[in-house]
């Protein structure tokens, strides 16, 4: 059977019409891939503003702190204030997005930014321009200024966001820290100390936010978007103990107030650790204001000719090689070499003929040489140094440190080696040898890291250890080094350091100092590094002190020894020393629990008959938090934070309150404070007992906490 014929032609027709549709589109597709402008578009344009875009989402800088929590660095967001001034902005009048009334505005704003009423109109009646800042005055506020402009709620002023690094201690500390500064494209770099160091620890992973943008770059509703979650950079806590830097930073700078020199420096170091406690350089800088005139730390990256604290580990090498005996005598004043050269005592008269223990005392370099010359080679004394470190970087973790030289062969070379000459070492060189004297005989691996944090998750990554690299020493040789030093003190060399009362061992020395161009000494009367090498209590060292002060005016200890004996006073006073100042204190210790739901009046009982000092916050009879958390093992020398689930929050006297403590209360109870100084509570600017209120912002002073009367 056939089919019908206008069957056929149905079909014919179909198959016409799909064949031009299918030529219409060729040609179409073909325009709009050779034109760059359809229909009155212009693609290109169209195509970059309707794309894939995609934000960088900053990583949060990890925080540095001290080995109990003070914060030493940390990243703060810092606000541009600007003002939309278009109109076109508000799509709906009763929530305007523009500035609308710009004498309100102007006299808002003025005084929070410390700018004329006169000149924040002016920028306010920009014609033509969409937005506009405010100047200097309107750049890096804080956000307490923030939040005071945000509580105006005006129309139309907005801020552009920026995290900046901050320091808020200011100059302290500043050449182990280093400083961190943010770059054209956001990102914070560190570029000294510890920042540097551990620039890729704190820095964390930038996350991303990738969308579809339209015409006007915004967002396309509705459209997916693929979110990477940013990644915090990791917190490190040094081994620096707050207070303890505090008294070096305020001897330095009281002795910087009373005398003359070109460079002060001290280190302290744990004695049965290698921890290092406390470490400061004058003169310094303020890494929020990078006023530096030195990249170089002191203590770290600059090597010299130590002078003759050397005199202990030379006599160290002695009394190992076991032939040392501290009875046998020497005539002192000058020696005159094989080749004819004199090496003389600071008293060249001498002091006649004397022991070797006594020349220890009073310095004698003629005492090292005979010493050198009746029981060691060249040899063993060089392999002795390098074996205390000496002439070899120490690891610690902070850049540039250097290596120093130990390098002598010939006999006076020998000889100037064993009292500090002809030479080059560090301060933390110096510390590690010390170890040796704090521990029996081991020696120690120094580290100023105590752990790192991940922030999010609270797991500790990495842990600071002691490390034992081996004994150099015999115990007998380590008694009789400190009783060697002792008599240094008592009636040698170290007498301006004398205390009173306090078990302080020491040995002393002053080094020439090199000529930059290398042919000999600098010659001045006052061209000299005084040095110091103690621990400190003697007979059962808890620190290890090393100090040096260069070029002091007149050429004397006094700039050195005064700062020193201010600082063991006060860490006497700070750890609880038994000396002239009394009995030592008893520290209680507790393991927090959870005191969630407990009643506040019985666990105040509890906890005070424990000697833990409570704080509670709120006026309920429930705790509801708590800080420190359950787990953690605090002492008598700390707070409780207990808020209850009353609602009345009355401001607690807080004279004598660490930063911490009080950055902890008012974290807890979510107001808002701001810092003047360092140290602890002088002053606060909300008295005791008044009822806190959303409004207040409290100002607190900061002042040391422990001062040398």
């Amino acid at each position: 059977m056939k089919k019908p014929r206008n069957n056929v032609k149905f079909g014919n027709v179909v198959l016409v019409v799909a064949f031009f549709l299918f030529v219409i589109i060729i040609l179409r597709g073909t325009q709009l891939s050779l034109s760059t402008n359809v229909d009155g578009i212009n693609l290109a344009e169209f195509a970059s503003k309707r794309t894939t875009a995609k934000d960088i989402i900053p990583a949060k800088r990890g925080t540095i702190y001290d080995v109990n929590g003070e914060v030493f660095a940390e990243n703060v967001y810092s606000y541009t204030v600007i003002a939309y001034l278009d109109p076109t902005r508000t799509t709906n009048p009763d929530k305007p997005k523009h500035v609308v009334d710009i004498p309100k505005t102007a006299k808002s704003l003025a005084p929070i930014l410390g700018m004329e009423e006169a000149k924040v109109t002016e920028l306010l009646s920009k014609k033509g321009v969409y937005q506009t800042e405010f100047g200097a005055n309107g750049k890096g506020i804080t956000e307490i200024t923030k939040d005071k402009i945000v509580a105006l709620q005006l129309p139309g002023i907005d801020f552009i966001e920026r995290q900046k690094r901050y320091y808020p201690n200011g100059n302290f500390l500043s050449y182990t820290l280093g400083y961190a500064k943010t770059l054209e494209d956001g990102n914070i770099v560190g570029e000294m100390g510890i920042e540097q160091y551990y620039n890729d620890t704190l820095s964390g992973v930038d996350g991303s936010i990738t969308y579809q943008k339209d015409l006007k770059g915004y967002k396309i509703v509705n459209t997916p978007e693929i979110k990477v979650d940013a990644i915090s950079g990791k917190d490190v806590y040094l081994t620096i103990d707050n207070n303890i830097q505090f008294f070096i930073e305020q001897a330095i700078k009281n002795s910087a107030s009373k005398y003359t020199f070109e460079n002060l420096s001290i280190m302290i170091a744990d004695a049965k650790t290698g921890k290092i406690v406390g470490s400061s350089t004058y003169p310094s800088f303020d890494p929020n204001l990078r006023n530096i005139t030195s990249y170089l730390d002191p203590n770290i990256s600059v090597a010299f000719e130590p002078g003759s604290t050397m005199k202990i580990f030379t006599y160290m090498a002695a009394m190992e090689a076991g032939t040392y005996k501290g009875d046998d005598t020497f005539k002192s004043g000058v020696y005159v070499t094989k080749d004819g050269t004199e090496i003389g005592d600071s008293n060249r008269q001498g002091w006649g003929t004397i022991s070797f223990d006594r020349g220890f005392a009073l310095s004698s370099n003629v005492g090292v040489i005979n010493l050198i010359e009746r029981y060691m080679d060249s040899k063993t004394l060089k392999d002795y140094y390098r074996k205390l470190g000496f002439g070899s970087k120490t690891g610690i973790t902070l850049p540039k440190e250097v290596e120093g030289k130990i390098d002598f062969k010939y006999e006076t070379e020998v000889f100037n080696a064993g009292f500090g000459q002809g030479i080059m070492t560090t301060p933390i060189q110096y510390v590690k040898a010390l170890t040796s004297l704090g521990t029996g005989g081991i020696l120690l691996q120094p580290y100023i890291v105590d752990k790192i944090v991940d922030p999010d998750t609270k797991k500790t990554l990495f842990k600071g250890e002691k490390n034992e690299i081996g004994r150099v020493a015999s115990e007998a040789t380590v008694e009789k080094l400190k009783k060697l030093m002792l008599s240094v003190v008592e009636e040698g060399t170290g007498t301006p350091y004398k205390m009173e009362g306090y078990d302080l061992i020491a040995k002393t020395g002053t080094a020439q100092i090199s000529s930059t161009n290398g042919t000999g000494y600098l010659k001045g009367k006052n061209d000299v590094i005084r040095g110091f090498a103690g621990l400190y209590p003697g007979n059962s060292p808890k620190f290890i002190i090393y100090g040096t002060v260069k070029k002091p005016n007149p050429n004397s200890t006094a700039p050195l020894s005064s700062a020193i004996k201010e600082i063991i006073q006060n860490i006497s006073k700070y750890m609880n020393i038994s000396t002239i100042l009394g009995p030592v204190e008893e520290i209680n210790k507790l393991v927090v629990n959870s005191y969630y739901n407990k009643k506040i009046e019985d666990l105040t009982v509890i906890l005070n008959s424990k000697k833990i000092e409570t704080v509670v916050i709120g006026n309920g009879d429930r705790v509801i938090k708590q800080y420190p958390l359950e787990g953690v093992t605090i002492t008598s020398k700390e707070k409780l934070f207990l808020v209850s689930n009353g609602e009345s929050i009355v401001i607690p006297n807080m004279q004598g309150w660490s930063r911490k403590e009080v950055t902890t209360y008012f974290n807890l109870i979510g107001a808002s404070c701001s810092f003047e100084g360092v140290g602890y509570v002088k002053k606060q600017s909300i008295p005791p007992g008044t009822i806190l209120t959303k409004e207040m912002i409290m100002e607190i002073n900061l002042e040391q906490k422990f001062t040398v009367s």
